[in-house]
């Protein structure tokens, strides 16, 4: 770590928080990217952005007015993801280029491809929409489309490349097969989903961890609401160390993500809120004591589980994450 940023297995520099923008379950477009605004002027530089998530047109504006009016454009640090749908080789290129058009920039600092599989859930279906055609991770297509990535990276489009949304088992092949290593995966974190095997994984393998979700996600969907999950930001740790330090629980829980390793992307449109998720890089550490209780909060709680892109035969949502160590419907 070099003062508020992350070096990347490249030498570049990533901030240590970041602003998420998925919102549009529950805001417009236009109030994403005024949220947007708010964050570069109180000095957010790390912006998470995907074409899915329908705002990258309204955010480009914003963008654009930053780097004219106040912040170069280097010191920004703009994230992007392919969907699914666009997973196909001659697809790679023209969704990148979507994303350019729409963020108004010439090249991105980051590209994740979004979710490892070509499994369709367009953009406000309804919970029960299936994918006729879903199938289960195929190693030859997700390879074929993580080469595309690894062309746009050697032709100056986007300076980094990365994963989201996987598992060691399918990691484990991309490193086998890459011949460039991702940079970072996006995976969920929280207190209560800390995800050790994956997160030592991706350290020992030097890829960055990012963590969505990383307030255990009070606005997620519905569609991604189950009857067992618990609240991170009431857990009784979180609770005891914002009310010894004076802090709000989300803070407390930002502040131990940031401390662990891992890059946090908060997603809020409140001024007040985005400006407390910011000021724990400049607040004192968490003791070894704090950060050992909270370890202990985890209870593998996953809250976004992806059923959404089950195919015909799977059981459930587990069998998108290789609970067992191997890749579920791999021959």
């Amino acid at each position: 770590m070099t003062g508020t940023s992350r070096l990347l297995r490249s030498g570049c520099p990533m901030p240590s928080i970041g602003l998420g923008t998925f919102g549009s379950d529950r805001y417009d477009e236009k109030t994403v990217a005024e949220a947007v605004r708010e964050g570069i002027r109180l000095g957010y530089r790390l912006i998470d952005c995907a074409a899915v998530y329908g705002n990258e047109a309204s955010i480009g504006p914003i963008l654009a007015d930053a780097i004219r009016d106040s912040v170069p454009r280097s010191e920004l640090f703009v994230v992007s993801k392919i969907w699914n749908d666009r997973h196909k080789p001659a697809d790679v290129l023209l969704s990148l280029a979507q994303t350019l058009k729409d963020l108004q920039l010439d090249y991105l600092d980051l590209f994740l491809i979004h979710w490892p599989f070509r499994n369709v859930h367009p953009r406000g279906a309804p919970p029960d929409f299936h994918d006729p055609s879903a199938k289960p991770y195929d190693h030859d297509d997700y390879m074929e489309t993580w080469h595309q990535m690894e062309r746009l990276q050697q032709a100056g489009l986007v300076r980094q490349i990365g994963t989201s949304n996987v598992t060691i088992p399918k990691l484990e092949r991309l490193i086998r097969d890459c011949r460039i290593m991702p940079a970072v995966n996006e995976m969920e974190l929280h207190p209560t989903f800390q995800q050790p095997a994956l997160f030592d994984f991706c350290l020992k393998h030097g890829i960055q961890p990012v963590g969505y979700s990383p307030l255990g996600s009070p606005s997620r969907p519905e569609r991604d609401r189950t009857a067992e999950d618990v609240v991170d930001m009431e857990q009784t740790a979180i609770r005891r160390i914002g009310v010894e330090r004076g802090w709000h629980p989300a803070q407390v829980c930002l502040k131990w993500a940031v401390q662990r390793g891992q890059i946090p992307i908060p997603f809020s449109v409140k001024p007040a809120q985005l400006a407390a998720n910011l000021a724990v890089l400049d607040s004192a550490p968490l003791s070894e004591y704090d950060m050992a209780e909270i370890a202990k909060v985890d209870c593998d709680c996953r809250l976004i589980k992806g059923q959404v892109f089950l195919w015909n035969g799977a059981h459930d949502w587990r069998d998108l994450w290789d609970l067992d160590g191997t890749i579920t419907g791999r021959s």
